[in-house]
């Protein structure tokens, strides 16, 4: 997908406007999990999440082979969305930004309080998606597609970190919506020549990559109705599901109930806030705590973006309630 000189030139990118996040070994987690558990915290990022690496490299790749370009937009459920319109009005572009109706309202904040143009749209991110690709069609915009090369090189710089870290893991677990951050980390695995295994996660409720990898081949489902809202994806994409494929060792299904689980045990463990997709590593984790007894491995915490009200019902023991498909 690109070369270690690609990787180092969007760390170098990165690094010019972030500082590295940690990768922390908290003793009450290990315990828990029963193994060596580093977490790398996306969650220290200015936004909140990993997607902000993405934005910096691809606005950095769009100006300079587009200087005529006006303004952007994309789809979103809230971190791809904040990255997008940090680094396109920094650059003094347009972010039209489209988000399904009931999104999170912490998130569309978010997103508005970085100068997007927010506007909500359809029933779930893929319906958002199409209106965003229609848009661009008519008025000209430049579309950000949620799966492009330069974002995933942008956010191969959190794998970069941790493997210049950590050389040694056993096994790395990684959210998958639409797949830019475990390519990055598949591709700077293989760069730098490790032979750390690399587990995907997906919600029981969303399975569309674990699916699609099965069956070698493109599946959507009807619905993605969990309120991990980051893996919330009902339409694949070929060009990642080719590179998961190929780079993972497997891919695994978590279900709302382990992934508010994994939120209380971030804030029991460690006092991190994640939100639902950002919990969904440590999550598979735990369901293959007695496989993965002992070894040294790593979880990303890739968001901490979470409603408060759905944070307050998780931290009381129960599950957020879903208005709408995700």
């Amino acid at each position: 997908m690109f070369n270690i000189s690609e990787i180092e030139a969007a760390a170098n990118l990165v690094h010019g406007e972030l500082q590295p996040t940690p990768q922390i070994a908290w003793p009450l987690l290990a315990k828990a999990a029963g193994a060596a558990v580093w977490v790398k915290h996306e969650n220290h990022l200015p936004t909140g999440a990993f997607k902000i690496r993405g934005g910096i490299t691809f606005i950095d790749w769009l100006m300079k082979s587009k200087p005529d370009c006006v303004g952007v937009t994309t789809a979103t459920r809230g971190n791809h969305g904040q990255s997008i319109t940090r680094a396109a009005v920094a650059a003094g572009l347009e972010a039209r930004i489209y988000v399904p109706k009931g999104n999170a309202v912490e998130k569309n904040a978010a997103m508005r309080g970085y100068g997007a143009n927010l506007i909500e749209f359809g029933e779930d991110f893929d319906e958002a998606r199409a209106e965003s690709e229609r848009v661009s069609r008519a008025e000209g915009l430049v579309q950000i597609p949620p799966f492009h090369k330069e974002l995933a090189r942008g956010v191969s710089t959190y794998a970069y970190e941790l493997f210049r870290k950590l050389d040694d893991l056993d096994t790395v677990y990684i959210p998958i919506g639409c797949g830019s951050g475990i390519c990055g980390t598949i591709a700077v695995r293989d760069a730098l020549g490790l032979k750390t295994k690399i587990v995907g996660v997906v919600s029981d409720a969303a399975p569309t990559i674990r699916l699609s990898v099965e069956a070698k081949k493109l599946v959507e489902t009807n619905s993605a109705r969990t309120f991990a809202d980051g893996i919330a994806v009902r339409v694949p994409f070929s060009e990642p599901l080719e590179r998961i494929s190929a780079g993972a060792e497997r891919i695994v299904d978590v279900s709302d109930a382990e992934v508010a689980a994994a939120i209380r045990l971030y804030y029991r463990t460690t006092h991190n806030i994640a939100e639902g997709a950002g919990a969904a590593a440590l999550a598979a984790l735990i369901k293959e705590r007695d496989a993965m007894a002992g070894r040294n491995v790593a979880v990303v915490l890739s968001g901490c973006n979470i409603d408060a009200g759905w944070l307050v019902r998780i931290l009381e023991g129960g599950i957020p309630n879903i208005g709408h498909g995700a």
